[in-house]
């Protein structure tokens, strides 16, 4: 069977799948894909992982470390590092052996990791019958307009945005994403170079809102919103405790910890 796709093709095939077609693929297939800097991966990064696996039922997550970010700051470690540091991380984790994977293809390139490369490249290694979910904050989520060919994520996999319940609890409801969406159709500015938001109905979006359960019935297209433990932990907070001599155990594991004095990353 000729298993190329196009991110069209995809999202076509979403609803049209057989009975037959989805007991082979089995709700238990479905793979989260985490991308980040991870500069370092953190306790929050981690259970991200955890409790989307949970949540979305996911078989396994790979996590997909970028090698050149387009839309920030080249990361303060190297790509090599911070493909070191995920290793470690997972390696530290020995129940998830064979659930949290790490996808090293991005940090081996020289190219910029736009996410729906990413999404293209998995997507043609995986199939089209699989699930793919694309896990996410609900802050990135809300800057969606600013990814290269975002409209087409949609047609390559489902967004699982993550969702704290004190701060985002409502942030994919009906009213907030009616108006987030009605912001990036007005404010030009918000989308990337060559894309355009105003061929994107506020109801086109509304319409992909789904439950955990929906990722079983197709293998992209749906926006599923989870809630996951709120943790005030990030990169920059870490990075910035360890330029002051601070102490940031218990924040990345111990074997991150290790690797960033025995190589005075930050």
């Amino acid at each position: 069977m000729d298993e190329r796709v196009n991110a069209a093709s995809i999202d076509d095939k979403a609803g049209v799948m057989t009975q037959h077609e989805l007991a082979i693929m089995g709700s238990s297939s479905a793979i989260g894909i985490l991308g980040g800097t991870f500069d370092p991966i953190h306790i929050a990064h981690l259970r991200l992982a955890i409790e989307a696996r949970e949540a979305l039922s996911l078989a396994q997550v790979l996590f997909v470390p970028a090698g050149q970010p387009p839309l920030r700051k080249p990361p303060q470690a190297s790509a090599a590092q911070r493909l070191a540091m995920v290793t470690k991380a997972l390696s530290a984790m020995p129940e998830f052996t064979d659930i949290f994977l790490v996808d090293e293809a991005e940090v081996v390139t020289h190219m910029a990791s736009y996410t729906v490369k990413t999404l293209e490249r998995l997507r043609a290694q995986y199939g089209v019958r699989r699930p793919l979910v694309l896990l996410m904050g609900a802050d990135a989520f809300a800057k969606l307009p600013l990814w290269h060919r975002w409209q087409d994520l949609f047609g390559l996999a489902h967004i699982g945005v993550a969702a704290r319940p004190a701060a985002d609890t409502n942030v994919l409801s009906d009213n907030n994403l009616y108006t987030q969406v009605a912001a990036w159709q007005t404010n030009q500015t918000n989308v990337g170079a060559g894309e355009t938001a105003t061929q994107w109905s506020m109801d086109s979006i509304i319409q992909r809102i789904g439950l955990p359960a929906d990722i079983s019935h197709a293998p992209a297209g749906r926006i599923v919103p989870f809630s996951i433990t709120p943790l005030a932990v990030s990169s920059t907070l870490i990075r910035q405790r360890l330029a002051a001599k601070h102490n940031v155990r218990h924040l990345v594991s111990d074997h991150v910890l290790d690797y960033i004095a025995t190589h005075s990353i930050y």
